[in-house]
């Protein structure tokens, strides 16, 4: 009779002791993280500082100095092509012996590695190569515009991105040098190409060396080059979220470092003016990814400070997950089958759905329900019923993908979603399950049960249209005489 007083006086210890452990916890854990946040700021500051101030002008330096070996060695393989004195009096002496002009690219393609090598004269229009005379420029040939704005450029030459016509219309980077006679008058155009590709793999090499994402931007401000895995070819800085404020200062000559935010995360940028290009070289680091040593000494820091902390938040929260956990199958999970139920497949719904709008695809909806069931439970009993149900639910869930979703919609109804499919290829699948299961009887003591479904068949993205039209067509399957698929 005198446990109830010390059992309620225990309640409030009890209770006490938990809002100790509480605080005790709290203020241990705010303290440190205090700590290893300020820690964190400071060495953060002092790396971005370090970056900024010397890493990515030095990668910049780094990459020019490749770039004079690996791409602009094709602008001075031109301007010598240009002042070739045997290309000059060849052209001079008016072009008698083709073979001696094609034998003269050619040397330069292999001695050079170049990937096309090409003379076009101003006097007779003829376009040159290591295989011959390829076609006559004309003004009026769009492909040739390229030679007739190098013949009235001021610049002694351009960069240009053109299919090749000599090598079955590979995109080619070309330098296009301008040739003048001795007395300077212009005679024709020669000058190398690189394939993009080439120069592609020379983008990803830097960026694999030296970890930056690396792009060229022309004097308008327009991505020209850049690596495979960047996805900003062919756009304007001005438009990219966060540079496109600072698109103006950054197409200065003197170019500089800069710092932006974009999608929720700051980035570093150094810019260098490449004027062999007239190019503007961009190095850019991701913050996130350049504080990654920091973050990972500061996460170190914290989870050191917080084990204690984390031992006791561990056991209730296992206890609770688990608990959770079994909630969550019972309220997702049909019992008897192992099948969604329907309060699951509107969360997955909702999910798939979307995601078929944005790509386009349509979803397939097929809802099937097992032929003369009731007839089934009068006379075998519920519990061959539910065996029933088992095994049909068996076969569909081994027919479809995983990533598919099959939830018993009913007693004997089942409903399945099938993501990227059209109306014709549910009625494929509606059909091979149906084809399964009306080969595959029930063995049930010594008696075989044969089971047929019938199937309705809709697609498309909205939910409710899906179910209507499915459960329409179904209707029209079992008016039809069962075992069938019908599609609406």
């Amino acid at each position: 009779m005198n446990t109830a007083p010390d059992a309620g006086k225990a309640r409030p210890l009890a209770g006490d002791k938990r809002k100790l452990i509480v605080i005790l916890s709290l203020l241990l854990s705010v303290g440190f993280a205090v700590i290893a946040l300020v820690n964190y700021h400071v060495s953060k500051a002092a790396i971005r500082e370090s970056i900024v101030a010397n890493e990515l002008p030095l990668t910049s330096d780094n990459i020019y100095s490749e770039l004079q070996k690996d791409l602009i060695r094709p602008v001075f393989i031109s301007s010598m092509m240009a002042s070739d004195t045997f290309l000059r009096d060849w052209v001079i002496s008016g072009e008698k012996d083709v073979g001696r002009m094609t034998k003269y690219l050619h040397e330069v393609m292999e001695r050079y590695h170049t990937f096309t090598g090409f003379f076009v004269s101003d006097r007779t229009s003829a376009y040159y190569h290591a295989d011959g005379v390829l076609k006559t420029v004309s003004r009026d040939e769009p492909r040739d515009k390229w030679y007739y704005r190098v013949r009235g450029m001021d610049t002694p030459y351009e960069i240009n991105v053109d299919p090749d016509l000599a090598n079955k219309d590979a995109l080619t980077i070309f330098i296009n040098y301008r040739v003048l006679d001795y007395q300077g008058k212009f005679i024709g155009a020669a000058g190398v190409g690189l394939t993009v590709d080439a120069v592609n793999i020379l983008l990803n090499k830097y960026q694999q060396r030296y970890a930056r994402t690396i792009y060229f931007v022309d004097p308008q401000g327009k991505v020209v080059m850049t690596g495979s895995s960047s996805g900003l070819q062919g756009k304007d800085i001005r438009s990219l979220p966060g540079i496109g404020a600072l698109a103006g200062r950054m197409l200065q000559k003197e170019g500089g470092s800069f710092q932006y935010e974009a999608e929720g995360s700051s980035h570093l940028l150094n810019v260098r003016y490449i004027p062999e290009l007239n190019w503007y070289l961009f190095a850019e680091k991701n913050e996130d990814a350049m504080l990654a040593g920091i973050r990972h000494t500061l996460y170190t820091n914290l989870a050191l400070a917080f084990i204690v902390t984390l031992i006791v938040l561990l056991l209730t929260s296992l206890t609770i997950s688990r608990y959770q956990g079994r909630l969550e199958v019972m309220a997702t999970t049909d019992k008897l089958t192992g099948l969604a139920n329907r309060q699951a497949f509107e969360i997955l719904i909702g999910q798939m759905l979307p995601e078929a709008e944005r790509s386009k695809k349509p979803v397939a909806a097929l809802l099937m329900d097992i032929d003369h069931f009731k007839q089934c439970n009068d006379r075998y009993g519920h519990l061959v019923g539910d065996k029933v149900i088992q095994h049909v639910a068996t076969i569909i869930r081994s027919t479809l993908r995983q990533s598919d979703i099959v939830c018993r919609w009913g007693g004997e109804e089942f409903l399945m979603v099938i993501k990227d499919c059209s109306r014709e290829q549910g009625l494929q699948i509606a059909g091979k399950i149906c084809d399964a299961v009306r080969n595959a009887p029930l063995q049930l003591d010594g008696e075989t049960l044969n089971i047929t479904i019938s199937a309705g068949v809709a697609s498309g993205f909205e939910e409710e249209r899906l179910l209507v039209e499915a459960d329409a067509a179904l209707y029209a399957a079992k008016e039809s005489g069962r075992d069938q698929v019908k599609a609406a």
